[in-house]
């Protein structure tokens, strides 16, 4: 098959596909608020694990388009729209989140965009707090890590919408940690045309800051990348891309150390997660395909919107309501 014929094809499947995740949600959010009976009818658990493929499918495609991570849109909708205990939900996400991160990270590397240096001292921070997140979210009620949750999405949409973005910050000193660190490095920027050197400031902040992202990633089960790539970029100074690619390498150790807890609670069920992981794979690999095709622009919007509209109904639920 040519590449003409492959794009005439990738292009004529977008409209189905965002056809079918505006109907889908709509019938998502009726069959969670129909009552439920186990005993009438035990065989109509398939009908959830279809649908969390389906859904699975489009946020990997979605997830893409809008630049974040799928764990971040996994467990505030599945745990606000789909009958399943949110623990579950929880560790899911995780691997939802880890499964990305480590598919993406080997390339990245021989690329020169993930710096191994720049992860690691902030992955160490954030694993340990990743850990204590997990462990608290997993004492507390699952109303109560609703509401939070529910807090949290809308507080991870405001920085989302009002985050903006540098290509290349201009750093004049490393601070002493990264000089120390030796933490620095040089990748090849195409559009340019030319070898980019850069150096990172601001180390001590970074830290304290990841440490508070990991433990909200480890209690919420949620990727990290909303909070990783600012941070990296706008605060530290690493180049965007730089910052893009380290995200995913602290993300795949910070959510590999939280995902033990829920494994060694049982919060890790196979009906959930092995359908999660398999539908975000499968439609990362479509959203890659068309991400020059549409306005990510607005697809980021529309992510923003659905994660408000998630956010609020998790509040609603961990009130009661």
């Amino acid at each position: 098959m040519s590449q003409k014929t492959g794009d005439r094809i990738v292009t004529a499947l977008l409209p189905p596909l965002f056809s079918g995740l505006l109907f889908l949600l709509p019938a998502v959010t009726f069959a969670a608020s129909a009552p439920l009976h186990p005993v009438a009818d035990p065989s109509s658990w398939w009908i959830w694990v279809l649908l969390l493929f389906v859904f699975s499918f489009f946020l990997g495609i979605i997830s893409v388009l809008a630049g974040v991570g799928g764990g971040v849109l996994f467990v505030p909708i599945v745990s606000s729209f789909f009958p399943f205990h949110l623990d579950f939900v929880r560790g899911a996400g995780l691997f939802v989140a880890l499964s990305g991160a480590l598919s993406a990270g080997p390339s990245l590397m021989r690329k020169g965009l993930a710096d191994l240096k720049l992860s690691l001292p902030l992955s160490l921070i954030g694993s340990v707090s990743s850990i204590a997140g997990a462990i608290a979210g997993l004492m507390m009620a699952a109303d109560q890590v609703q509401l939070l949750l529910g807090l949290a999405i809308i507080a991870i949409a405001a920085i989302m919408l009002k985050s903006g973005k540098s290509g290349f910050p201009e750093v004049r000193e490393p601070d002493v940690i990264a000089r120390t660190l030796g933490i620095s490095g040089s990748y090849y920027e195409p559009t340019i045309q030319k070898v980019v050197d850069w150096k990172i400031h601001k180390t001590p902040i970074g830290l304290v800051l990841f440490f508070g992202i990991g433990f909200i990633g480890g209690m919420f089960g949620m990727g990290a990348g909303w909070a990783n790539v600012p941070v990296l970029n706008l605060l530290m100074g690493a180049p965007l891309k730089v910052a893009v690619a380290t995200s995913g390498l602290v993300l795949s150790m910070n959510g590999a150390a939280a995902a033990w807890i829920y494994l060694y609670k049982g919060a890790v069920l196979p009906l959930i997660a092995v359908p999660a992981v398999s539908g975000v794979m499968l439609g990362s690999k479509i959203g890659a395909r068309i991400l020059t095709k549409v306005n990510t622009r607005a697809i980021r919007v529309i992510v923003i919107v659905m994660m408000v509209i998630a956010g609020l109904r998790s509040i609603m639920k961990g009130l009661g309501i």
